[in-house]
């Protein structure tokens, strides 16, 4: 297993394992190409970093974190938002009230949540069961406490529970429970 921090140029395999692994929430929908620009911002933001599990050469797993997701939010819009709107158009527009929804968030959960979130983690099927996901949670938690987090939250979809059960493992716990889109029931879980 080689675990190392990820670039900009790790983007497009990134995305591709979103968009084929994480089916909850609603920016798989949005497509490569948006994902692609995501991923990119997330790497190049300073208080945001990807991490990725390569086997063979190729990625096979990543992690992605921030210590401030309204300032990665922020400066992805700014820098990123027109082109990413363009490549995306159509399903953008299909998907404006989930857009809505995660902009609230986490207003919307009606509890005092850690600013610092692990944001995606997904390991492709044919690598599970190596203990990649355990190391590239522990590697981003690690890393977050590194640069000052004083807690860190997780936002799952309440069915996925082999990622609540990974989550847990890794020593969080449950926070929360709320809707971030409309009648998908959502689990937040924390750790110190």
């Amino acid at each position: 297993m080689n675990l190392r921090l990820g670039s900009p140029a790790d983007g497009r395999p990134v995305a591709m394992l979103h968009e084929s692994q994480i089916d909850s929430g609603f920016l798989a929908a949005l497509g490569t190409n948006f994902l692609t620009r995501l991923y990119r911002r997330v790497a190049r933001h300073r208080l945001s970093f990807l991490l990725v599990v390569e086997d063979g050469g190729h990625v096979v797993g990543f992690a992605a974190a921030s210590e401030d997701v309204a300032s990665l939010y922020r400066a992805f819009l700014l820098r990123d938002g027109a082109v990413a709107a363009i490549v995306s158009g159509p399903r953008l527009v299909r998907s404006w009230r989930r857009v809505l929804e995660t902009v609230r968030y986490p207003r919307s959960s009606g509890a005092a949540l850690p600013k610092a979130e692990l944001l995606s983690v997904a390991v492709a099927p044919g690598s599970r069961g190596r203990g990649y996901g355990r190391a590239l949670v522990g590697e981003a938690a690690a890393e977050l406490r590194r640069r000052g987090a004083a807690g860190i939250r997780v936002v799952v979809g309440a069915e996925n529970q082999a990622a609540i059960a990974l989550y847990q493992a890794c020593g969080f716990e449950p926070a929360a429970r709320f809707e971030m889109h409309a009648g998908r029931v959502s689990e937040v879980l924390t750790c110190r």
